[in-house]
């Protein structure tokens, strides 16, 4: 199976290794990700403005060019997923927004948020399935190992519609499907802090080690993150023994291609 699949600039640079496992463990899995041509930076953060367009209009492209191979577009940064998702979701509903991006590009045919945004974590569930997945495991992980959702993945939630905002399993389901033994904490749905280290540090220094030690007290002796944002932060600020990787590490040695 082929599926248009948009990486995103941090997973060219800072977060390569997220994009390649994931790419390796997908051709494992009988799914090719098909990078789209001519890709731009989707934005890094949804603008909320509602009487502009040009925060949008890269997701829109990208958008527009899955509809027309396929209908589905793959993401796998949870900053991109929730920008080109909550873009798409504007299309779908906001005329204001809708006619203007259209108005502006001159699509072949207007775009209308046709096009299905899928997360690789959904892909993995809805298209392959995790029990097919627990089928080709050669290395059971066999780690004790919590999920960390953050904040992107989740919220909006009605928009996102990735899992329950307030208790959400899918990223425990996949762990259990790898061999992990699964570890459930209280803050594994909670902001690290964002963006907010820029200009001051002591919030995502605070929130970074509130995760940590969550886990950490749960029995964790391992975090797996979908985010190179929340992996920068949990890593930088980390006094613990946790460790915090991609969840794509973990699958890529499940599977035996790491």
């Amino acid at each position: 199976m082929k599926i248009p699949y948009y990486p995103g600039c941090t997973l060219k640079t800072q977060g390569k290794q997220l994009d390649i496992y994931a790419r390796l463990s997908a051709e494992a899995l009988g799914v090719t990700m098909e990078e789209i041509e001519n890709w731009q930076c989707c934005g890094g953060s949804y603008g909320t403005s509602r009487d502009e367009i040009a925060t949008k209009l890269s997701a829109v492209r990208a958008l527009d060019y899955a509809k027309h191979n396929g209908g589905k577009l793959l993401t796998l940064c949870s900053a991109c997923h929730n920008v080109i998702k909550r873009v798409n979701d504007d299309m779908a509903h906001d005329d204001n927004i809708r006619t203007k991006v259209n108005n502006y590009m001159q699509p072949d045919e207007p775009y209308g948020g046709e096009t299905q945004v899928i997360h690789y974590i959904e892909m993995l569930r809805d298209i392959v399935g995790f029990d097919q997945i627990k089928s080709k495991v050669v290395n059971p992980i066999g780690k004790k190992v919590g999920a960390y959702y953050g904040c992107l993945l989740l919220r909006p939630g009605k928009v996102m519609a990735f899992d329950n905002p307030e208790n959400p399993t899918i990223i425990e389901d996949f762990l259990a499907a790898i061999g992990a033994d699964v570890v459930k904490y209280p803050m594994r749905n909670e902001c690290c802090g964002a963006y907010v280290g820029l200009k001051d540090e002591t919030t995502p220094t605070k929130r970074s080690r509130m995760v940590l030690e969550s886990a950490k007290s749960a029995g964790a002796e391992m975090i797996v993150t979908a985010c190179p944002l929340c992996l920068y932060n949990l890593n930088k600020y980390n006094d613990t023994d946790v460790k915090v990787v991609y969840f794509t590490e973990l699958l890529a040695e499940a599977l035996g291609v790491k």
